[in-house]
């Protein structure tokens, strides 16, 4: 949907604002207060609506909401004095009081008597702004440094991540770029960006340096560079340092306002860090020979750094996951996996990691909480997105699961985990009687990963349900093959399902299918 008035055209789906056929160019945040008023336009919009809009609730001062409120009338071509289009209400607030009308956004795109384009392949813009963090390249000339220059790109995502007005991509997604030459164009269409960085990392001796740009793809032009020439020491504040100059070149009002330093406790020992990041490089190939491979090297980092959160809460996550997929039993899983994510709070409660290993590893609503305090701490976790939705569906409420797993979808829209994800929303769906969708879900899973346990256990019990009985035995068999230890007993004990109705309802489907 875009809005039109005068002669303007806003378009939020590509967050841009037209005059005639010219861009005219806005800051994100001056864009998301005028896109506010003009969906708003039959009210009068108080300060307090604007800043729990606009600011997230956050509290600033009178001079940087007048600077905004009077930089959107600048890009309509209105001003205090005319007050043509935003028009300021004495003591109560403003209003946008131009005459607005409201077209699809094919019908805004398309020539009169000309048919609408083909629907396009890139994903729509989110309504914040979004941004990609591609894998730093190695520029070592070592293979082997390649997870050094995983790690810089990989803690830069986090870090963005935890700054709530960002709409952040997953690691798993910004790195299928990896090694691959490709437009800046194509990656933000694939992914739904605006903004790209993108850098390198040389690593030599005891020295480091780094490059890195960031790139608004929208208008082909580089918003700031810079290279960074360190002490190997030094490379966390190297990490918080570009994090900064980022977040000041898309928002340097709130960067002056306020000191957005990533709120990170680095590891005592870098050893215990370069533990990590191999460890990382196994955990997302989503194989069950990595993820032993990825067990071993955090098992060394926190012997290296016992209070090593991040590590203690990706060695419990990497249990639980291990046991719900079958690889491991789950009463030798569960409490090793409750330690580590125990130490891991404790070590520190502010990491998202830590939390989502104890959602792992607790039940229904503690584990709600623990998922719903690590997507606060972090709200672009992917991971914790995904298995917060899970979690809903264990307790019952299939419609918010399911909206949960979609927006892990969304977050990570190419992922090695896309699958797990995909599964989850099949189960949810399952869980409220509609098998068609279930079954495509579960299809679209094993389409991207034919080993994924998950999707061939939905797929079998929603083919049986919805009478499907030939595809239901040839889900079943793949299911064997992938879970040779899965029956009744196994499901009915390891799939921590809430409601006695929805639990029988799911052993159902597989009593259909011919599971004993």
């Amino acid at each position: 949907m875009t809005f039109h008035f005068e002669d303007f055209v806003l378009d939020p789906a590509r967050r841009e604002l037209r005059r005639a056929e010219t861009l005219v160019a806005l800051e994100p945040q001056v864009f998301d207060l005028l896109l506010y008023l003009v969906r708003n336009r039959e009210r009068v919009v108080t300060r307090d609506n604007l800043l729990d809009a606009i600011w997230n609730g956050r509290v600033v001062s009178e001079s940087t909401l007048t600077s905004r409120i009077n930089a959107a009338r600048r890009a309509v071509n209105d001003n205090g004095e005319d007050q043509r289009l935003i028009r300021t209400v004495a003591r109560k607030g403003v209003r946008f009081v131009g005459e607005v009308t409201e077209r699809s956004a094919a019908a805004s795109s398309s020539a009169p008597g000309k048919p609408p384009d083909a629907t396009p392949t890139e994903l729509p813009l989110p309504d914040r702004p979004a941004i990609a963090v591609l894998p730093f390249t190695n520029m070592s000339g070592e293979a082997e440094q390649d997870y050094f220059s995983d790690g810089i790109s990989e803690d830069i995502i986090t870090a963005l991540s935890k700054l709530r007005w960002f709409f952040v991509i997953a690691r798993n997604s910004s790195f299928i770029y990896k090694g691959r030459t490709v437009h800046l164009r194509q990656v933000a269409e694939e992914l739904g960006v605006r903004y790209v960085v993108e850098g390198s990392v040389r690593k030599d001796g005891d020295r480091v340096r780094i490059t890195a740009q960031l790139n608004d793809v929208a208008t082909g032009s580089h918003l700031w560079a810079e290279r960074y020439d360190r002490e190997l020491a030094d490379v966390f504040a190297v990490q918080d340092e570009i994090t900064e100059r980022i977040v000041a070149a898309i928002e340097p009002q709130l960067y002056a306002a306020e000191n957005f330093r990533a709120e990170r406790k680095p590891p005592d020992s870098l050893d215990a860090w370069d533990l990590l990041m191999r460890a990382l490089s196994h955990y997302w190939r989503v194989t069950r020979q990595d993820h032993v491979a990825a067990r071993a090297l955090l098992e060394k980092a926190i012997a290296l750094d016992p209070n090593y959160g991040k590590a203690l809460g990706l060695l419990g996550t990497s249990y639980m996951f291990t046991a719900h997929m079958g690889w491991m039993e789950m009463a030798a899983a569960l409490p090793v996996a409750e330690r580590a994510a125990r130490a891991a709070i404790r070590a520190d409660d502010q990491d998202a990691w830590a939390h989502n290993a104890l959602g792992h590893a607790r039940r229904f609503e503690d584990s709600l909480a623990e998922f719903e305090t690590a997507l606060r701490l972090n709200p672009n976790f992917a991971l914790a997105q995904g298995y917060y939705g899970l979690t809903l569906s264990y307790c019952g409420r299939w419609r918010d699961a399911d909206d949960a797993a979609r927006r892990a979808i969304r977050l990570s829209p190419r992922d090695p985990y896309a699958p797990v994800y995909f599964g989850i929303a099949a189960f949810a769906r399952f869980l409220g009687r509609d098998y068609a969708e279930a079954i495509r879900l579960a299809q679209e899973a094993l389409r991207q990963r034919s080993d994924f346990v998950g999707g061939h256990r939905v797929l079998t019990a929603a083919a049986a349900m919805a009478g499907q009985a030939e595809t239901a035995r040839a889900a079943l068999k793949e299911l064997h093959r992938a879970q040779p230890n899965v029956s009744l007993a196994w499901i009915a004990e390891f799939m921590p399902i809430k409601l006695a109705a929805d639990r029988e309802h799911y052993l159902e489907g597989f009593r259909r299918a011919g599971l004993t």
